[in-house]
């Protein structure tokens, strides 16, 4: 009689625990927002001019506060090769696909409210490829992939924006940030955003 009341009550504190844990669950699902992804036409400008590529940006989230503390202080500490090590650190936030690649994970990316819709910087970690290691030339030292996308709620037509695909984070002569290139930034366009 004793064991059966005992595994009545484990029984049943089996059952609060799944419902219990099956509440939490649906509220965390509830609080996440929906994948949003935007496809993007990159054209070449300057020396790459005529060349133009489809970009997929994806974003599963955007990053908090908090991780943009992180980079600010990783590159004051250390410059862009302390941004590059925070950045490998950071959890996946997104993803960028070009065709004919299999994609990289973007490490951050903030989105800005503006009075005609919002804008949308990122920047990741640049995959260096065997050739560029190997013979350790110059452009392996532009480690950064970054972009802005300015998205206009009012007119989809006037929405645009810039990719760097190999860029290094830098202090001017001014004393401002900028990114330096190694060759030439894409200008975005034909922007189509999928919620």
């Amino acid at each position: 009689m004793r064991t059966c009341s005992k595994i009545q009550n484990f029984a049943i504190g089996v059952w609060l625990l799944m419902g219990l844990l099956t509440v939490v669950s649906i509220q965390a699902l509830g609080q996440k927002r929906e994948t949003e992804t935007i496809d993007a036409t990159a054209l070449g400008t300057s020396t790459q001019l005529g060349r133009n590529v489809g970009v997929k940006i994806i974003i599963y989230e955007f990053s908090s506060p908090e991780n943009r503390d992180v980079l600010v202080q990783a590159f004051q500490q250390g410059q862009n090769d302390g941004l590059v090590n925070a950045l490998e650190k950071m959890k996946s936030v997104g993803r960028i696909t070009i065709p004919g690649t299999l994609g990289f994970d973007l490490s951050y990316i903030r989105e800005i409210i503006t009075p005609t819709g919002r804008t949308i910087r990122f920047v990741t970690n640049r995959q260096i490829a065997f050739g560029e290691s190997y013979w350790s030339t110059r452009s392996k030292s532009y480690n950064l992939t970054a972009g802005e996308i300015n998205l206009n709620d009012q007119d989809k037509s006037k929405s645009g924006g810039v990719l760097f695909p190999a860029a290094q984070l830098i202090v001017n002569k001014e004393g401002e940030l900028q990114f330096d290139l190694h060759q030439n930034a894409w200008t975005l366009t034909n922007i189509i955003e999928w919620n």
